[in-house]
């Protein structure tokens, strides 16, 4: 299965007070390490939609063998940029038998999650989404077969990954990540999650 990647980076982090792509984790910046784990699997290609912050966050990703994509309409919700990077995956690599999206301010989503995601698409063929579970709901990270994707070309700007999960319940098989429940939108959920390493 050819499987591209999609890292949503282009968020204004208004809530933590600085770019949280920047923010260091495990040694590095949280996009850095959250691309270089990408890299450990086999998805191919693997694109970053920026926005907000791109001025500051490109030269982060100088030299490193992705796909930016600039989604000028980042402040318009989430799903303009979930389809800015549907066609970015699309104008590298049009073979793609799925889209993985997640989001840039998971930590705990690596290239182990990520392989998961994938084998349970390969083992599943009749399902055409593979949906992390937690917090008792489904959500990014997310595997989108090939099926799905004129809607995710269709989707509302506000809408996000979740919209179109509900709207495909009954193809759409989930798989237990609770910590996936961390996300950092947050100085406090910074804190705390630095607090958990020590």
């Amino acid at each position: 299965m050819n499987v591209g990647l999609v890292i949503l980076a282009a968020g204004e982090s208004s809530r933590m007070g600085a770019p949280k792509q920047l923010l260091p984790i495990f040694g590095k910046s949280m996009l850095k390490y959250l691309i270089e784990e990408a890299f450990e699997t086999n998805c191919v290609p693997v694109t970053v939609v920026l926005g907000a912050h791109k001025s500051k966050i490109v030269p982060e990703l100088h030299n490193m063998p992705i796909s930016i994509i600039d989604n000028a309409n980042w402040a318009t919700g989430m799903g303009s940029s979930i389809k800015m990077g549907l066609i970015g995956v699309y104008m590298v690599e049009k073979s793609v038998d799925a889209v993985i999206f997640m989001t840039s301010d998971m930590p705990f989503v690596n290239a182990k999650v990520l392989n998961k995601m994938i084998q349970i698409a390969e083992e599943h063929p009749e399902k055409t989404i593979v949906a992390a579970k937690y917090n008792g709901t489904v959500g990014i990270p997310t595997l989108f077969k090939r099926s799905v994707f004129e809607q995710l070309l269709d989707i509302e700007p506000k809408a996000g990954a979740k919209n179109i999960i509900q709207a495909n319940k009954k193809d759409t098989i989930s798989f237990d990540f609770d910590l996936g429940s961390v996300d950092l939108d947050t100085k406090q959920d910074y804190f705390e999650f630095l607090q958990s390493k020590n």
